[in-house]
């Protein structure tokens, strides 16, 4: 069936395709602007639609930076509002969207700020920042980083891929060719030669392309409404797990919990998905239903900043509940020298103050 489906919107995937190339051709061309600012600008992204591990890799950013003045510049996927807001006690994910209210909860001690126009933003913020990180702007071709990070989730890279609508690529792949670093993500901790080759070979990178493969690694299990936290290892064959989801791609985490248990009922949502009130009332009653057996409701860190509402905080407060933080890591062979590039790249960037 999704064969056919693709078939019957390929002409539009052309279509769509020959519209991206003209535009990139501009933007080439100088014919459409592209402003370059003074001081180092990250900016982190991928080709598809869907999540490839961003909010990972730019957390993994902010730790490397730790001691410059950073800020986040994200455009607020799914927010409810317009413009540049700024993320402070009084946000919540309607207002500035699931991922920068994760960043902004995650490191108090730095900026997180969302606008759809990245210049506005990126002028707003650069008098009073070291650094700017752009969560998720590769195709903003109006602002020109310093650094680009663009990601290729390892699972997806080996199979066919094609253009919006057939598929799930926001510009023909080759566009990779502008990225300074490839990073593929959430591959096998144990990668043999032989897989990293044949992904490598995906891309053919120029010299001055940096490629680097990334895993990820699984936290605590720390509780939506408290200080509580939980090794994974408290879940047990014995355990009746109810996990909610509305990510891209769930399929690593449930890998991850079917380790520890067997016994997986999966509420999956689309990614960045607006919880109902009766999305969680359904929760709620399969756990209550659910007798005999140790019970835990699972989410992911991502969709903590959705439930966090006064509605649902009323249906889950007294239950246990609790999200899995995640991290990424680089391959050995990987890690010093893109950690170097990172920390090179914002030494020699100077800006006039």
């Amino acid at each position: 069936m999704i064969r056919y489906l693709r078939l019957l919107l390929f002409p539009f995937s052309i279509l769509y395709g020959m519209v991206i190339i003209f535009r990139n051709k501009l933007y080439d061309l100088g014919l459409f602007k592209s402003t370059q600012f003074n001081l180092p600008v990250i900016c982190v992204g991928n080709l598809v639609v869907g999540g490839s591990g961003k909010s990972p890799v730019t957390e993994y950013l902010v730790r490397l930076l730790d001691g410059h003045k950073i800020a986040i510049l994200s455009r607020g996927y799914g927010r409810q509002t317009k413009g540049f807001i700024l993320a402070d006690q009084t946000a919540t994910a309607q207002s500035i969207g699931d991922e920068p209210m994760q960043f902004y909860n995650k490191f108090p001690h730095i900026t997180v700020a969302v606008c759809e126009d990245r210049v506005k933003g990126i002028n707003l913020l650069k008098d009073n920042h070291d650094l700017i990180l752009l969560d998720d702007a590769y195709q903003h071709r109006s602002v020109k980083p310093g650094l680009s990070i663009l990601l290729f989730e390892y699972q997806k890279l080996q199979n066919p891929q094609f253009l919006l609508p057939a598929g799930n690529l926001r510009e023909p792949f080759y566009g990779y060719k502008r990225a300074d670093v490839l990073m593929v993500t959430k591959g096998p901790e144990e990668l043999k030669r032989t897989e990293r080759s044949k992904c490598t070979q995906k891309f053919n990178p120029k010299p001055n392309q940096l490629t680097t493969f990334s895993y990820i690694t699984y936290g605590n299990l720390k509780h939506l409404f408290s200080e509580e936290t939980k090794s994974c290892n408290v879940i047990s064959d014995n355990t009746e797990v109810f996990l909610i989801t509305g990510i891209a791609n769930p399929l690593p985490l449930l890998n991850h919990l079917k380790g520890y248990s067997a016994n997986i009922q999966h509420h999956d949502y689309p990614d960045h998905h607006s919880f109902s009130k009766q999305n969680i009332e359904n929760l709620v009653n399969a756990f209550n239903n659910t007798t005999g057996k140790e019970k835990i409701i699972i989410t992911t860190e991502k969709d903590a900043q959705r439930l966090l509402g006064i509605t649902f905080k009323e249906l889950l407060l007294n239950l246990p509940i609790f999200y899995l933080s995640i991290e990424i890591d680089l391959q050995k062979e990987d890690k010093v020298t893109f950690d170097q590039k990172i920390l090179n790249y914002v030494s020699s960037t100077t800006r006039n103050r």
